[in-house]
């Protein structure tokens, strides 16, 4: 047995949060979020793996999106990591402007929306990102 084993037994694996025995938020293996956190290097590599589930739902379901340029890509992985797959799919007639290379309609249409006056400048960002293909 390595010390590994014997943690995982022990603390027991859990890949969502939970609370332990004395209350604290806890996740993976034992990890007290409440009193450790993460660190910088975990969360940017959380970050990552977000990122690629974003972009693997986006070649799924759009995979249109693929030959968009860069910027306008990045727009549309920022809106499916924000508010998942799920409901990015609803916003059909932004997607429908934005597989039709109409950005102005496209960028319209997300503002039209209750997602941007939940997020509000992060919307107007990436509906600018749409509009004009250039980095906010």
């Amino acid at each position: 047995m390595s010390l590994v084993e014997q943690l995982v037994r022990d603390e027991e694996l859990r890949l969502k949060p939970y609370r332990d025995s004395v209350g604290k938020l806890t996740i993976g293996v034992g990890r007290n979020l409440d009193d450790v956190g993460v660190t910088q290097a975990e969360a940017l590599a959380l970050l990552a793996n977000d990122i690629q589930n974003a972009r693997s739902h986006l070649e799924q379901y759009l995979p249109w999106a693929g030959g968009l340029d860069e910027v306008r890509e990045a727009a549309l992985v920022n809106m499916c990591f924000n508010m998942g797959i799920g409901a990015l799919m609803n916003f059909h007639k932004f997607l429908a402007a934005l597989q039709a290379g109409d950005y102005k309609t496209a960028a319209a249409e997300m503002l039209d929306s209750l997602w941007a006056k939940q997020v509000g400048i992060r919307a107007q960002r990436l509906a600018l990102q749409i509009e004009t293909g250039f980095w906010q």
